[in-house]
């Protein structure tokens, strides 16, 4: 939208006047005690739904000097990047493995509380986002010379309107020490907090994460019968929902095994079986040959008026194959934009103070 720009300059300049400001102070003597606590409360979030554009190359035309000033020096490496990024079209951005395993999908991370005398306190799922209905396996981990109760709890807590808290179940403790249980998810779709409290050294120990509880969406059909198309690889993706709405699906394309490319894109669905076409434009695809798969789908069904919350749904894990032919004919052309472009000069003359 139009109003994008604007807003994304903006928020560059406030970057950089928060990091210019943050290079000028002198910080006082740190407190190099480690804060000692009975509740950790860490959001395990799932990734990011947007890749960020990276930059695999410095424009290779000379830029004129940014100065000295620190708030100048970041306006121009954002320029840089934004010019550089600028060369892909935004659904269809090239990804390094690194960036393909924190963008993967539905993950939990790990959440652990530190405890007097270097013990631990770690509570884990198989995932961040539960669709209603599905069991959710509760494992912790208690670890160091305190002396640890017999009873290990988890329940759920709503947040915001739907404050209050679930029935729970005790975690049986098994052989090697690891406290197991299952919750029940058949419950309203929103943010819940999870709480697993235990005795330790004879006190209450409460450890707080988070998790969500999303409805079920719809059914992933598989990958169509893919075709070349204005420098495009076009793949069809059949999705069923549940009800009509707007809906954008994700994905990460992998060629021989190798990420190559985040893919996206939005679409009104009318509530039956629908192909949603992502598109690899040439920029990362041109010289490509092999084996195709599409991995880490997630499809999110957004807000249909302000105030709704998105949903969001994911498709089976080892993802789809892709049959392709005629990757031959794409080029590596850049997707010249030109509204990247004036936001990138208009970056650069602030840089310039010109």
């Amino acid at each position: 939208m139009h109003w994008r720009g604007p807003l994304f300059i903006l928020a560059c300049v406030g970057t950089a006047a928060g990091i210019g400001f943050a290079l000028s102070q002198v910080p006082d003597d740190g407190d190099p005690r480690a804060l000692a606590a009975v509740t950790a409360q860490a959001k395990a979030t799932p990734q990011a739904q947007t890749v960020p554009r990276p930059a695999p190359a410095q424009p290779s035309t000379p830029k004129p000097p940014a100065g000295d000033s620190p708030i100048r020096f970041m306006l121009a490496q954002v320029a840089d990047q934004y010019e550089a990024a600028s060369r892909y079209p935004a659904y269809s951005v090239p990804i390094s493995p690194d960036q393909a395993k924190a963008y993967a999908g539905n993950q939990y991370q790990a959440v652990t509380l530190p405890l007097a005398d270097d013990g631990r306190f770690t509570v884990n799922l198989e995932k961040y986002r539960f669709t209603r209905g599905e069991t959710i396996l509760v494992v912790a981990s208690l670890e160091g010379p305190m002396v640890v109760g017999q009873r290990v709890e988890a329940r759920l807590e709503a947040t915001g309107e739907r404050s209050g808290t679930q029935t729970g179940t005790t975690l049986t403790r098994n052989p090697d020490g690891i406290y197991q249980g299952e919750l029940d998810s058949d419950r309203e779709p929103g943010e819940y907090r999870l709480i697993v409290s235990a005795r330790v050294d004879g006190q209450t120990v409460r450890h707080v994460s988070t998790l969500s509880i999303e409805p079920h969406l719809g059914d992933f059909g598989g990958v169509g019968t893919t075709r070349i198309e204005n420098n495009n690889l076009v793949i069809p993706v059949e999705f069923e929902p549940d009800e009509a709405g707007f809906y954008a699906l994700s994905a990460n394309l992998y060629v021989n095994g190798q990420p190559v490319a985040h893919l996206s894109h939005e679409q009104r669905l009318d509530g039956s079986k629908a192909d949603i076409e992502l598109r690899a434009h040439g920029s990362v695809m041109a010289g490509r040959s092999g084996t195709l798969q599409l991995k880490g789908l997630q499809i999110r069904r957004l807000p249909a008026r302000p105030g709704d919350r998105t949903d969001y749904a994911f498709g089976p894990e080892d993802g789809f194959d892709v049959d392709a032919s005629g990757l031959d004919r794409l080029e590596d052309i850049p997707a010249r934009d030109p509204e990247s472009e004036q936001r990138a000069a208009i970056l650069r003359k602030m840089a310039t103070g010109a």
